[in-house]
C-alpha cells in the first residue's frame, strides 16, 4: 500500500501496515482517531498536558502491539477509546494514590522548622522553673503566679489574696530572688541582679 492510498485504507488495513512498521500508517490512524481520544482523556483527567500524555501512550501501545487490536471484536476507534479510558483512569488513580502518600508522609514527617534540641531545652528549663517555684513558700509562689503567670497588678494580687499591697510586693521581691538563685544553681540562668 502506497502512502497516498493510506487515506483510503480501512482501519484494519492501517493496523496491518502498522504491524509492518509503517510510520505513515500510524500517522493516518492518529489523524483519524486522536482528537476523539484526546477529548475523552481530557474529560477524565482534566488536564490537557496529562491528556496528551495518555493519548501518546495509547498510540505508542498500538505501535508496539498492533496485534492486540481484533477487528472481529469492534472498531479501531472503540478499541482506542477503551484504551484511552483505561489509561486515563489509571492516571487518576495514580495521582490520588500519590497525593494520599504525600499527605501521609507529611503527617509523619516533622516540620522542617521543628527543632528537637530546642524543644528538649525548653522542656528542661520549664522543669527547672517548676522545681524552683516548688521551693518557694506558699505565699511567695501564689503571689508570683498571680502577678507573672496570671498577669495581675500588685494591687489586684493583694485583693485576690486578701493581703496588704506592701506584703504582696515584699513576697514577690523575695520570691523572685530565691527563684533566681535556684535557677542559677541549676545552671539554666546566669547570675543577674534586680534593677
Amino acid at each position: 500500500m502506497k502512502t497516498g492510498e493510506l487515506r483510503l485504507a480501512s482501519d484494519a488495513q492501517l493496523v496491518v501496515a502498522i504491524g509492518r512498521f509503517r510510520h505513515d500508517a500510524l500517522s493516518e490512524v492518529y489523524r483519524r482517531h486522536a482528537p476523539a481520544a484526546f477529548g475523552l482523556a481530557r474529560r477524565i483527567v482534566g488536564d490537557p498536558a496529562r491528556a496528551e500524555e495518555v493519548v501518546q501512550e495509547v498510540f505508542l501501545r498500538l505501535w508496539n502491539l498492533p496485534d492486540r487490536f481484533d477487528a472481529a471484536r469492534g472498531t479501531l476507534r472503540t478499541y482506542l477509546l477503551t484504551q484511552t479510558h483505561g489509561r486515563s483512569v489509571d492516571v487518576i488513580r495514580a495521582e490520588a494514590a500519590r497525593r494520599a502518600r504525600e499527605e501521609r508522609d507529611a503527617r509523619m514527617t516533622p516540620e522542617s522548622s521543628y527543632d528537637l534540641e530546642r524543644e528538649v531545652w525548653d522542656l528542661t528549663q520549664a522543669e527547672h522553673v517548676r522545681d524552683a517555684l516548688g521551693r518557694l513558700s506558699e505565699g511567695e509562689r501564689r503571689a508570683i503566679e498571680l502577678a507573672y503567670f496570671g498577669g495581675h497588678t500588685y494591687r489586684e494580687v493583694a485583693v485576690l489574696l486578701g493581703e496588704p499591697e506592701g506584703t504582696v510586693k515584699s513576697r514577690i521581691r523575695s520570691g523572685l530572688g530565691r527563684l533566681r538563685d535556684a535557677l542559677v544553681d541549676s545552671g539554666i540562668a546566669g547570675p543577674w541582679r534586680e534593677s
